[in-house]
């Protein structure tokens, strides 16, 4: 077990808390490996009948992700504990997928990357009035992962290609309304004194109205219908004001990103196995991380905070197609 993640039980609940609140409680191998011993171990306990995922009390969370940082820096070297990262998190993310026990994630706060994956694949996803949620992989040469290819094509329309290729956060009660979570509550305290005093879910959840981005959403569907970045990119510029600004922000990611995010949510939405999605998703992950792009995103980003990456290549015009194609190509061996 680690210091970063504290597990207990209270009745018969579960409860795995996120406890790394200076990195906004970013996902290291070692919690993902204790979060799997956990949840294994109730998975056949009578005793335990569900399981609530938050962070800690009076921290900023709820998860901002993997430690991209320490993946940057296994890749400089053999890449094998980026790889064994990537497995670890993958059959975390089939094992919660699959549970047999309504997971109860409390998503309050930063919800972005690994965070997706520790709480989407859930049973009962609850935001709050301190949720934002992001997919922000294009920004740093990745691409949407954590079992982003199964959930996001499955949402409305074209909201989750939007998504994954923009890095658009939603906040609040749009995160429920949008359908990424199933709950909306304002107080995340009460809830989760609730849920651990033996109360149900449905007993504290609030209505919500229709998302903020509703009125942006016929040419959302519109533009990111398209078959290729280009011709996305090429819809919203001869579109609204609000269609030519989200032009813009994919002109700043990465494209080779983007080609191979749009490429899998386009055959994630036509798989019927979740574990074939993760499977696909352990190929991007290895073969992308070892790619330039990422190591000048993290750069970027998280490094130096320049916000001004240079992508190779740097326009969606020059993206070669063969490349992304040699990307998706099954690996040997497979995740499972």
């Amino acid at each position: 077990m680690t210091s970063d993640l504290m597990v207990s039980r209270v009745g018969d609940v579960g409860r795995i808390t996120l406890n790394r609140p200076k990195a906004l409680h970013t996902l290291t191998l070692a919690m993902v490996e204790a979060m799997a011993q956990a949840l294994s171990g109730w998975r056949d306990d009578p005793s335990v009948a569900r399981i609530l995922i938050d962070h800690a009390e009076g921290t900023r969370g709820f998860c901002a992700g993997g430690d991209i940082r320490a993946l940057a820096d296994s890749v400089r070297g053999d890449g094998k504990r980026m790889e064994a990262f990537f497995a670890a998190e993958y059959r975390l993310n089939v094992l919660i997928h699959n549970y047999p026990k309504p997971v109860i994630a409390l998503m309050d706060g930063v919800v972005m990357g690994g965070g997706v994956g520790i709480s989407v694949h859930g049973a009962h996803r609850i935001a709050t009035k301190n949720t934002v949620f992001a997919m922000p992989e294009t920004a740093i040469g990745l691409f949407t992962d954590v079992g982003a290819g199964w959930f996001l094509p499955r949402l409305p329309g074209e909201l989750g290609t939007w998504l994954a290729l923009t890095g658009a956060r939603l906040k609040g009660a749009d995160v429920a309304a949008a359908g990424i979570a199933t709950h909306y509550v304002a107080d995340a305290t009460e809830f989760k004194s609730a849920i651990l005093g033996g109360g149900d879910v449905s007993g504290h959840a609030e209505l919500v109205a229709a998302p903020t981005c509703a009125p942006h959403m016929a040419e959302i569907n519109h533009a990111f219908a398209c078959d290729t970045v280009p011709e996305i990119i090429t819809a919203l510029e001869a579109g609204s004001d609000s269609g030519q600004a989200q032009a813009q922000i994919l002109k700043t990611r990465c494209p080779v990103s983007m080609a191979v995010t749009l490429k899998h949510l386009r055959m994630g939405r036509a798989m019927i196995r979740f574990e074939d999605v993760m499977i696909q998703e352990y190929r991007l992950a290895r073969r992308l991380t070892r790619r330039p792009d990422f190591a000048e995103g993290v750069r970027a980003v998280v490094v130096d905070r320049d916000q001004n990456p240079r992508w190779s290549p740097a326009r969606v015009e020059d993206v070669d197609n063969a490349l992304i194609t040699e990307l998706f190509t099954p690996l040997s061996p497979e995740l499972f």
